[in-house]
Protein backbone atom coordinates (compact mmCIF):
# COMPACT_ATOMS: atom_id res chain seq x y z
CA UNK A 1 0.00 0.00 0.00
CA UNK A 2 0.80 3.88 -0.52
CA UNK A 3 2.91 5.45 1.68
CA UNK A 4 3.38 2.80 4.33
CA UNK A 5 6.26 3.91 5.67
CA UNK A 6 4.71 7.14 6.69
CA UNK A 7 1.61 4.75 8.17
CA UNK A 8 4.15 2.47 10.31
CA UNK A 9 6.48 6.22 11.65
CA UNK A 10 2.81 8.01 12.40
CA UNK A 11 1.26 4.95 14.92
CA UNK A 12 5.12 4.18 16.20
CA UNK A 13 4.87 7.99 17.45
CA UNK A 14 3.82 8.88 20.56
CA UNK A 15 1.37 11.55 21.16
CA UNK A 16 -1.17 12.77 24.18
CA UNK A 17 -3.30 14.04 21.34
CA UNK A 18 -6.23 11.73 19.25
CA UNK A 19 -4.88 10.55 15.73
CA UNK A 20 -6.51 11.47 12.48
CA UNK A 21 -5.50 10.91 9.12
CA UNK A 22 -6.58 13.25 6.38
CA UNK A 23 -5.91 12.82 2.67
CA UNK A 24 -6.39 16.20 0.69
CA UNK A 25 -5.44 16.79 -3.08
CA UNK A 26 -6.66 18.86 -5.93
CA UNK A 27 -10.06 17.55 -7.86
CA UNK A 28 -9.31 14.39 -9.74
CA UNK A 29 -6.05 13.54 -7.94
CA UNK A 30 -7.05 9.85 -6.42
CA UNK A 31 -8.17 10.70 -3.30
CA UNK A 32 -10.81 8.57 -3.29
CA UNK A 33 -9.33 5.27 -3.90
CA UNK A 34 -6.30 5.93 -1.48
CA UNK A 35 -9.13 7.18 1.28
CA UNK A 36 -10.77 3.87 0.62
CA UNK A 37 -7.67 1.59 0.99
CA UNK A 38 -6.67 3.28 4.05
CA UNK A 39 -9.61 2.98 6.02
CA UNK A 40 -10.44 -0.67 4.89
CA UNK A 41 -6.84 -1.39 6.12
CA UNK A 42 -7.83 0.82 9.57
CA UNK A 43 -11.39 -0.66 10.08
CA UNK A 44 -12.52 2.99 10.36
CA UNK A 45 -14.60 5.61 8.38
CA UNK A 46 -15.03 8.29 6.27
CA UNK A 47 -15.53 11.50 6.42
CA UNK A 48 -16.20 13.78 3.20
CA UNK A 49 -14.94 17.05 3.16
CA UNK A 50 -16.44 17.87 -0.03
CA UNK A 51 -18.63 21.41 0.45
CA UNK A 52 -20.61 20.18 -1.84
CA UNK A 53 -21.53 16.08 -1.75
CA UNK A 54 -23.13 17.18 1.25
CA UNK A 55 -26.45 17.73 -1.17
CA UNK A 56 -28.81 14.76 -2.59
CA UNK A 57 -29.39 14.82 -5.86
CA UNK A 58 -26.14 16.64 -6.96
CA UNK A 59 -24.27 13.05 -7.99
CA UNK A 60 -22.78 13.34 -11.85
CA UNK A 61 -21.56 17.02 -11.40
CA UNK A 62 -19.69 16.62 -7.80
CA UNK A 63 -18.17 13.16 -8.78
CA UNK A 64 -19.78 11.80 -5.47
CA UNK A 65 -18.43 8.03 -4.67
CA UNK A 66 -21.27 5.32 -5.39
CA UNK A 67 -21.91 2.38 -3.56
CA UNK A 68 -20.23 -0.05 -5.11
CA UNK A 69 -17.11 2.21 -5.51
CA UNK A 70 -17.39 2.45 -1.00
CA UNK A 71 -16.45 -0.71 -1.10
CA UNK A 72 -18.36 -1.76 2.20
CA UNK A 73 -16.87 1.43 3.72
CA UNK A 74 -18.71 3.81 5.25
CA UNK A 75 -18.92 7.46 3.92
CA UNK A 76 -20.11 10.63 6.59
CA UNK A 77 -21.57 13.86 5.28
CA UNK A 78 -22.27 12.69 1.88
CA UNK A 79 -26.31 13.16 0.81
CA UNK A 80 -27.41 15.66 3.94
CA UNK A 81 -29.24 17.83 2.77
CA UNK A 82 -30.87 19.11 -0.25
CA UNK A 83 -29.83 21.76 -2.93
CA UNK A 84 -32.29 25.04 -1.69
CA UNK A 85 -31.05 25.00 1.73
CA UNK A 86 -27.65 26.85 2.81
CA UNK A 87 -25.42 25.12 4.80
CA UNK A 88 -22.81 27.02 6.74
CA UNK A 89 -19.18 25.82 7.73
CA UNK A 90 -20.51 26.05 11.37
CA UNK A 91 -23.09 23.51 10.54
CA UNK A 92 -20.66 21.08 8.81
CA UNK A 93 -18.04 21.52 11.94
CA UNK A 94 -20.58 20.75 14.21
CA UNK A 95 -22.11 17.46 12.77
CA UNK A 96 -18.84 16.23 11.34
CA UNK A 97 -16.92 16.66 15.03
CA UNK A 98 -19.54 14.32 16.27
CA UNK A 99 -19.01 11.73 14.15
CA UNK A 100 -14.97 12.34 14.71
CA UNK A 101 -15.65 11.83 18.46
CA UNK A 102 -17.46 8.82 17.76
CA UNK A 103 -15.31 7.42 15.91
CA UNK A 104 -12.71 7.85 18.32
CA UNK A 105 -14.46 6.09 21.05
CA UNK A 106 -15.10 3.59 19.17
CA UNK A 107 -10.90 3.41 19.09
CA UNK A 108 -11.04 3.82 15.32
CA UNK A 109 -9.21 6.67 13.83
CA UNK A 110 -11.11 9.03 11.19
CA UNK A 111 -10.04 9.29 7.84
CA UNK A 112 -10.93 12.59 6.53
CA UNK A 113 -11.19 13.16 2.48
CA UNK A 114 -12.18 15.71 -0.03
CA UNK A 115 -11.40 19.21 -1.64
CA UNK A 116 -12.89 21.82 0.40
CA UNK A 117 -9.98 23.25 2.75
CA UNK A 118 -12.21 25.50 4.73
CA UNK A 119 -13.55 22.21 6.13
CA UNK A 120 -10.83 20.10 6.59
CA UNK A 121 -9.43 23.73 8.44
CA UNK A 122 -12.62 23.74 10.84
CA UNK A 123 -12.02 20.53 11.92
CA UNK A 124 -8.41 20.09 12.85
CA UNK A 125 -7.87 23.33 14.00
CA UNK A 126 -8.91 25.25 16.54
CA UNK A 127 -10.14 28.78 15.15
CA UNK A 128 -12.49 30.95 15.49
CA UNK A 129 -15.33 30.91 12.42
CA UNK A 130 -16.45 34.65 12.23
CA UNK A 131 -19.43 35.40 14.08
CA UNK A 132 -20.07 38.46 11.90
CA UNK A 133 -24.65 38.60 11.74
CA UNK A 134 -25.97 38.43 8.17
CA UNK A 135 -26.33 41.81 6.38
CA UNK A 136 -29.53 40.62 4.65
CA UNK A 137 -30.16 43.71 2.59
CA UNK A 138 -26.41 43.90 1.66
CA UNK A 139 -26.27 40.42 1.00
CA UNK A 140 -29.32 40.34 -1.52
CA UNK A 141 -27.97 43.49 -3.34
CA UNK A 142 -25.05 41.27 -4.26
CA UNK A 143 -26.70 37.98 -5.03
CA UNK A 144 -28.91 40.26 -7.67
CA UNK A 145 -25.76 41.36 -9.10
CA UNK A 146 -24.48 37.84 -9.11
CA UNK A 147 -27.07 37.06 -10.77
CA UNK A 148 -27.84 40.33 -13.29
CA UNK A 149 -23.75 40.37 -14.11
CA UNK A 150 -22.91 37.15 -13.46
CA UNK A 151 -20.42 35.56 -10.24
CA UNK A 152 -17.66 36.90 -11.95
CA UNK A 153 -18.87 40.90 -11.26
CA UNK A 154 -18.72 40.14 -7.71
CA UNK A 155 -15.73 37.84 -7.35
CA UNK A 156 -14.01 41.06 -9.18
CA UNK A 157 -15.27 43.38 -6.23
CA UNK A 158 -13.71 40.52 -3.48
CA UNK A 159 -10.93 41.13 -5.47
CA UNK A 160 -10.43 44.36 -4.91
CA UNK A 161 -11.17 44.90 -1.32
CA UNK A 162 -9.58 41.32 -0.17
CA UNK A 163 -7.21 40.10 -2.71
CA UNK A 164 -5.72 37.48 -1.04
CA UNK A 165 -8.51 35.95 0.34
CA UNK A 166 -10.00 36.23 -3.11
CA UNK A 167 -7.63 33.92 -4.30
CA UNK A 168 -8.70 30.72 -1.69
CA UNK A 169 -12.17 30.93 -3.75
CA UNK A 170 -13.40 30.13 -6.88
CA UNK A 171 -15.91 32.70 -8.56
CA UNK A 172 -18.61 30.44 -8.95
CA UNK A 173 -18.29 29.74 -5.08
CA UNK A 174 -20.81 32.87 -5.04
CA UNK A 175 -22.14 32.03 -1.51
CA UNK A 176 -18.51 31.94 -0.25
CA UNK A 177 -17.66 35.24 -2.13
CA UNK A 178 -20.80 37.02 -1.00
CA UNK A 179 -19.93 36.08 2.66
CA UNK A 180 -16.80 36.91 2.32
CA UNK A 181 -17.43 40.64 0.66
CA UNK A 182 -20.32 40.79 3.74
CA UNK A 183 -17.76 40.39 6.20
CA UNK A 184 -14.90 42.58 4.63
CA UNK A 185 -17.61 45.63 4.23
CA UNK A 186 -19.14 45.30 7.55
CA UNK A 187 -16.10 44.80 9.86
CA UNK A 188 -12.95 46.35 6.78
CA UNK A 189 -11.55 43.08 8.11
CA UNK A 190 -10.21 39.88 5.89
CA UNK A 191 -12.02 37.16 6.60
CA UNK A 192 -8.98 35.07 6.54
CA UNK A 193 -8.41 37.81 9.86
CA UNK A 194 -11.00 35.71 11.76
CA UNK A 195 -9.16 32.03 11.41
CA UNK A 196 -6.46 32.48 13.74
CA UNK A 197 -4.97 28.73 13.09
CA UNK A 198 -3.33 27.52 15.92
CA UNK A 199 -1.81 24.59 17.50
CA UNK A 200 -3.79 21.31 15.39
CA UNK A 201 -6.16 19.77 17.71
CA UNK A 202 -5.34 16.18 16.75
CA UNK A 203 -2.40 13.75 16.02
CA UNK A 204 -2.59 14.28 12.39
CA UNK A 205 -1.33 12.27 9.03
CA UNK A 206 -1.49 14.52 5.98
CA UNK A 207 -1.24 12.01 2.86
CA UNK A 208 -2.22 13.16 -0.37
CA UNK A 209 -1.92 11.20 -3.96
CA UNK A 210 -0.87 14.10 -6.01
CA UNK A 211 2.21 13.85 -7.34
CA UNK A 212 3.37 17.18 -8.38
CA UNK A 213 2.76 16.32 -11.81
CA UNK A 214 0.35 19.34 -13.04
CA UNK A 215 0.33 18.36 -17.05
CA UNK A 216 -1.35 14.66 -15.60
CA UNK A 217 -3.41 16.41 -13.37
CA UNK A 218 -5.10 18.39 -15.95
CA UNK A 219 -5.30 15.64 -18.13
CA UNK A 220 -7.07 13.73 -15.55
CA UNK A 221 -9.85 16.27 -15.19
CA UNK A 222 -9.95 17.13 -18.49
CA UNK A 223 -11.23 12.91 -18.71
CA UNK A 224 -13.23 13.31 -15.77
CA UNK A 225 -15.23 16.15 -17.63
CA UNK A 226 -15.79 14.28 -20.20
CA UNK A 227 -17.12 10.80 -17.98
CA UNK A 228 -19.46 13.26 -16.87
CA UNK A 229 -21.27 13.85 -19.75
CA UNK A 230 -21.03 10.29 -20.57
CA UNK A 231 -22.65 9.40 -17.75
CA UNK A 232 -25.66 11.73 -17.79
CA UNK A 233 -24.65 15.08 -16.43
CA UNK A 234 -26.68 16.99 -19.01
CA UNK A 235 -29.66 14.97 -17.83
CA UNK A 236 -28.79 15.84 -13.99
CA UNK A 237 -29.18 18.91 -14.31
CA UNK A 238 -31.94 18.97 -16.42
CA UNK A 239 -33.69 17.52 -13.47
CA UNK A 240 -32.34 19.17 -10.79
CA UNK A 241 -33.75 22.66 -12.90
CA UNK A 242 -37.00 20.64 -12.52
CA UNK A 243 -37.61 20.91 -8.72
CA UNK A 244 -35.10 23.64 -7.94
CA UNK A 245 -34.78 27.16 -9.00
CA UNK A 246 -31.54 27.71 -11.12
CA UNK A 247 -30.63 30.55 -8.83
CA UNK A 248 -30.34 28.64 -5.88
CA UNK A 249 -26.64 28.61 -4.42
CA UNK A 250 -25.47 25.53 -5.27
CA UNK A 251 -26.39 25.31 -9.09
CA UNK A 252 -24.39 28.26 -9.55
CA UNK A 253 -21.23 26.54 -8.95
CA UNK A 254 -18.68 24.59 -11.32
CA UNK A 255 -19.89 21.69 -13.30
CA UNK A 256 -23.43 23.15 -12.89
CA UNK A 257 -23.70 26.70 -13.64
CA UNK A 258 -21.78 26.17 -16.88
CA UNK A 259 -24.60 23.63 -18.20
CA UNK A 260 -27.29 25.98 -16.86
CA UNK A 261 -25.05 28.78 -19.17
CA UNK A 262 -25.66 25.86 -22.13
CA UNK A 263 -29.77 25.55 -21.31
CA UNK A 264 -30.08 29.43 -21.35
CA UNK A 265 -28.39 29.56 -24.44
CA UNK A 266 -25.86 31.55 -23.51
CA UNK A 267 -22.91 29.22 -24.71
CA UNK A 268 -23.30 25.72 -26.75
CA UNK A 269 -22.89 22.70 -25.34
CA UNK A 270 -19.43 22.04 -26.62
CA UNK A 271 -18.22 25.93 -25.24
CA UNK A 272 -19.69 24.46 -22.02
CA UNK A 273 -17.78 21.46 -21.99
CA UNK A 274 -14.53 23.03 -22.54
CA UNK A 275 -15.15 26.20 -19.90
CA UNK A 276 -16.43 23.02 -16.84
CA UNK A 277 -12.59 21.92 -17.82
CA UNK A 278 -11.07 25.38 -18.06
CA UNK A 279 -12.75 26.16 -14.71
CA UNK A 280 -11.64 22.87 -13.19
CA UNK A 281 -8.04 23.43 -13.54
CA UNK A 282 -8.13 27.02 -12.25
CA UNK A 283 -9.90 25.50 -8.85
CA UNK A 284 -6.77 22.90 -9.25
CA UNK A 285 -4.50 25.79 -9.12
CA UNK A 286 -6.84 27.41 -6.02
CA UNK A 287 -6.75 24.16 -4.40
CA UNK A 288 -3.12 23.59 -4.27
CA UNK A 289 -2.22 26.95 -3.05
CA UNK A 290 -4.20 26.00 0.11
CA UNK A 291 -3.05 23.04 0.79
CA UNK A 292 0.45 23.62 0.67
CA UNK A 293 0.61 24.68 4.13
CA UNK A 294 -0.20 20.68 4.53
CA UNK A 295 3.24 20.09 3.42
CA UNK A 296 4.74 21.96 5.91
Amino acid sequence: MLFKDSLSDFFKKESNKQKIIVIYGPTASGKTALSINLAKKLDSEIISTDSRQIFKEMDIGTAKITKEEMDGVKHNMIDIIYPDREYSVWEFKKEAEDIINDLIWKWKIPVLCGWTGLYIDSLIYDFEIPKVPADWELRKKLEKEAKDFWNEYVYKKLLELDPEYAKTLHPNNVQYVIRALEIKLLTWKSKSEFIKEKIPKYDILFLTPYDGDREKLYERINKRVDIMFEQGLLEEVENLLKKYKKDDFWLKTIWYAEIIEYLDWKISLEEAKEKIKQNSRNYAKRQLTWFRKYEK
